[in-house]
């Protein structure tokens, strides 16, 4: 199933998605270009994983980690489908990371690998917006880099798990202004959702809608105001933010 949430002449509604149209909570259906999308539901925690995939620690010269590497993504940062992302006054190199993003559908804590994927309830697709300047510091995690307000776009859907058997093995695409600038595949993770989930519970209780972003593969490259960024994840759809500077923002 398909799940989406958006505002159409003032109102909030619930929907499915069906033969590319939005069924809302009374059975009618809407136009897809002509809603105002929501987030397809209300996250709680966000977790990001870093350098999830070798060959994105390869192209930032960076060793591969031991053990799952996190960051917290605010809440403040996530926005839907075809929102603004602000482009930072004074930023040098600004990209785009196209990630799967898994969503908790059961409270869990102290959970065995073999038995995490039983706590999931879907999956959308995220876009990590990140600074790369303001990464190169003393401050870690990389909260300024990544916290941003619009920072953290999310969508369109909510697909639920049952729609998608296995996870660990679909395409990511990254477009810029219809440029194919990224390509990757969940198969090649570095530690895979049962490991990241067991790793997560063992000093964290994780709870419905928290949402954990698996990590972007090579291909990032520098975005500008003005452009648009279409992700792509097989099954999930097509998450599309434009890019505005800070001062129309």
């Amino acid at each position: 199933m398909k799940i989406a949430r958006f505002r159409k002449q003032g109102r909030t509604h619930h929907a499915q998605v069906y033969d590319g149209q939005l069924i809302d909570e009374a059975g009618h259906a809407h136009d897809p270009d002509d809603v105002d999308y929501l987030l397809p539901f209300e996250p709680g925690k966000v977790l990001g994983l870093a350098l999830n995939y070798s060959d994105h620690a390869d192209e930032l010269s960076i060793d591969l980690p031991d053990h799952p590497v996190l960051f917290l993504k605010p809440p403040s940062a996530l926005i839907p489908h075809q929102a603004p992302v602000m482009y930072p006054e004074g930023a040098e190199y600004m990209h785009y990371e196209c990630e799967l993003a898994v969503v908790i559908g059961q409270p869990m804590k102290g959970v065995r690998a073999k038995d995490t994927m039983d706590f999931v309830r879907g999956y959308t697709i995220a876009n990590d917006v990140t600074v790369r300047d303001f990464v190169g510091n003393m401050y870690r995690p990389p909260i300024k880099a990544k916290g941003w307000d619009s920072f953290g776009p999310l969508g369109p859907y909510l697909v639920t798990a049952d729609e998608i058997p296995d996870p660990h093995g679909l395409e990511l695409r990254a477009y810029v202004n219809g440029e194919h600038r990224q390509t990757g595949n969940t198969r090649d993770f570095v530690f895979d959702i049962p490991e990241i989930l067991e790793y997560v519970t063992r000093f964290m209780t994780l709870e419905p809608h928290d949402v954990i972003l698996t990590g972007t593969p090579k291909g990032i490259s520098h975005v500008h105001p003005n452009d648009t960024m279409r992700l792509e994840i097989d099954h999930l759809g097509a998450l599309e933010n434009p890019i505005v500077a800070e001062a129309d923002y």
